[in-house]
């Protein structure tokens, strides 16, 4: 793994390749882009990536946020990144995108170009055709691709990648039967359809070769059929030595990079295995690599030649020097829950369930591995220990201060630990166990297991900080987005919450599960249920299943998964009354009724904090100074239930600011604001 890889005019110092992803900031946040990138070189990567960026504005996938280089006012973001990875003796790498088919251009409003004339192929579905490109529509392609690695070059990249994976690349569309149906010498054969690649590459060795590496990133196999791994291997075979470095993807985002409940690690081996055979080039994949002996053996093998990451290498940007000074047990590992993932999705900063300081580095001086000291000798407690509270004592332990850790249940971990249970969930134990397995080693921080505190208790024991961070419980009333208030509901019907399910209870006969939650809870549980031989109505108000899950990638694989495990779907229906024997749904449309004959229901809704400690400390308030307490603050889910990410955070956030002055009313992070222009 710590072998150096020779890509074209330049060495990789090992084998750790950080690929392209993206992060939520693009343009909008080079700064905090750039200062991101630095810590992952810092932590040990050969190779560093930039996200797609868009090359001109007839191509830009707005509203999500990318980098971009379509001209000079461009390269001084670019050149910062460049510098920050280069001082960490890594290769600085740009993945130069021209979406075509998938560039609705809604900010730039020019008009789309592909291969052929066809809709956008967005996640939006919005009401954009592309174009048809002629042949001085692919000059002109080619003259811009040509700008962009001159660009490229002056701004310090070492490697240039052409983009064509994942559905976002040009390459892709014209390799792909499905978007390129030309009748020209740009379309039919297998080698008419990858003439553009070709082009794009020559005339990129042309332009820069002598000082840079040049890429092409090329999609596995599309599960449409239009591009297939067999046409792929036919590909390299064709072109075995035209770039510098084959990087193997995907041909969808979700394919590429499904959550750890959908794909095991490493689950691309089969549509790799073989390829590296094909061509004297090195070779680069991608799998969600967490295991050091996995990616030692996808070496040895010789499926790979680097280590392709992005999820690891966001979960911990350290994984290459950790692995390098044996230090395996401090690795962050990936959970594979793409969270990550929903930043871009939603156009917000990213962040990592993991790595609490991800696309914090610039915003907060938030560092991975290394955290201030602390500023006074107060003891701190933290009552409850789950992802919130772990978080919390974990950090406030490395700033060096004296933690007791209160635990009410004999367990660790909190809903980190109940959710791993279910299927599909075992890898967010990860979340616990290396909060754990630190907390072990510091002599500083005290676990006390069965130890439920009473506000007398907290009062007498003398800690100058307390963070309660007691979780919250599922609702049982049927309260969320669709019903603000209680619905109907008859005592005679069996109703059991999520929290029921976790603890072992299970319904008889067929259940309704009500989620209005539109997360990953609801769909889970329905797996369980059925795994426990209980027939399922999963019924929701969205018009998916697990609505939210566009945003992690997931949710096709959700409804389909439930599709095909027998169970009933009911979508756009809201919860109007449960009675003694039926659940009564309306459609969120017409307000029409249906009956759901049913023996149980499940009601995945809202969760309400568990705050009730908070709260009776916060009655004795004028006693705290008479017991030494300086402040008692309520943290992650006992303040407001969120993703787990939310809470890890929530723990980190309290670590990092304790007996810091108080801001008053200024923005609690750095941002970039356009000065005023003349």
């Amino acid at each position: 793994l710590f072998e150096p890889v020779k890509i074209g005019p330049v060495t990789a110092k090992n084998r750790f390749y950080q690929v392209p992803h993206c992060n939520g900031g693009g343009y909008r946040d080079p700064s905090a882009v750039a200062e991101m990138r630095r810590v992952k070189a810092e932590g040990g990567w050969g190779v560093v990536f930039t996200e797609q960026a868009e090359i001109h504005p007839s191509s830009e996938i707005t509203p999500y946020i990318e980098l971009r280089i379509w001209d000079d006012d461009d390269l001084p973001a670019l050149t910062a990144m460049t510098d920050a990875i280069h001082a960490h003796g890594a290769l600085a790498g740009i993945e130069l995108a021209y979406s075509g088919a998938n560039s609705p251009n809604l900010n730039s409003r020019e008009v789309p170009m592909a291969p052929m004339h066809t809709p956008i192929l967005t996640f939006t579905s919005d009401p954009v055709q592309a174009r048809a490109m002629d042949a001085g529509d692919i000059r002109n392609l080619r003259h811009w691709h040509r700008l962009a690695y001159k660009r490229a070059q002056r701004a310090g990249f070492d490697i240039v990648c052409v983009y064509g994976a994942h559905g976002f690349g040009i390459i892709q569309h014209f390799l792909s039967r499905n978007t390129n149906q030309r009748t020209d010498e740009y379309g039919g054969s297998l080698q008419n359809r990858s003439r553009l690649m070709r082009e794009l590459i020559s005339d990129a060795r042309d332009e820069v070769g002598d000082n840079c590496a040049v890429a092409v990133r090329l999609a596995l196999s599309e599960a449409s059929g239009g591009f297939g791994n067999d046409e792929l291997r036919d590909l390299v075979a064709m072109h075995a030595d035209l770039p510098d470095l084959w990087d193997f993807a995907h041909g969808t985002w979700e394919a590429c990079s499904p959550s750890s409940r959908f794909a095991a690690e490493g689950a691309n081996e089969e549509l790799m295995r073989g390829l590296k055979q094909l061509t004297a080039k090195p070779v680069v994949g991608v799998g969600r690599f967490t295991s050091v002996d996995l990616m030692a053996r996808q070496v040895r093998q010789g499926v790979m030649d680097l280590i392709g990451a992005a999820r690891p290498s966001i979960a911990d940007p350290f994984l290459p020097n950790k692995i390098a000074e044996g230090r395996i047990e401090d690795i962050r590992e990936c959970i594979g829950c793409n969270i990550c993932v929903s930043g871009d999705m939603t156009m917000s900063l990213s962040r990592c369930t993991q790595n609490s300081s991800f696309m914090e580095e610039w915003r907060k001086g938030w560092h991975p591995e290394r955290i201030k000291a602390k500023t006074s000798e107060r003891k701190v407690l933290v009552v409850g220990a789950g992802p919130a509270g772990l978080s919390a004592a974990h950090k406030l332990g490395l700033r060096g201060y004296e933690v007791a850790l209160a635990e009410s249940g004999t367990e660790l971990g909190g809903r980190v630990t109940r959710e791993s249970r279910l299927p599909g969930l075992s890898p967010y134990g990860r979340v616990r166990d290396y909060r754990v397995g630190q907390i072990a080693s510091m002599s500083n921080v005290s676990v006390y297991r069965q130890s439920k505190l009473t506000a007398g208790d907290i009062l007498d024991y003398g800690f100058e900080h307390v963070a309660i961070a007691t979780g919250a419980t599922w609702r049982r009333d049927g309260v969320a987005r669709y019903n603000l208030l209680p619905p109907l509901i008859d005592a005679a019907m069996p109703v059991f919450t999520p929290d029921d399910l976790m603890d072992g209870k299970r319904p008889d006969g067929h259940t309704v599960i009500y989620d209005d939650d539109h997360y990953y809870i609801g769909s889970v549980l329905a797996e369980l249920l059925i795994a426990h031989g209980v027939t399922v109505t999963y019924v929701t108000p969205s018009a998916r299943v697990a609505e939210w899950t566009v945003a992690t990638l997931e949710q096709g694989s959700i409804q389909a998964r439930l599709m095909k495990l027998g169970a009933t779907v009911k979508l756009s229906h809201g919860l109007s009354e449960i009675t003694s024997d039926a659940v009564i749904a309306s459609c969120t449309y017409t307000g029409a009724p249906s009956k759901i004959p049913c023996d149980a229901v499940v009601l995945v809704t809202a969760r309400v904090p568990t705050d009730e400690l908070y709260l009776e400390l916060h009655k004795d308030r004028a006693a705290w100074g008479d017991h030494g307490i300086a402040s008692v603050e309520l943290i992650g889910d006992a303040k407001a239930p969120a993703a787990i990410a939310w809470a890890t955070y929530a723990g980190h956030r309290y670590a990092e600011e304790l007996d810091e002055p108080d801001r008053g009313d200024a923005v609690p992070f750095r941002r970039e604001v356009v000065g005023a222009r003349s």
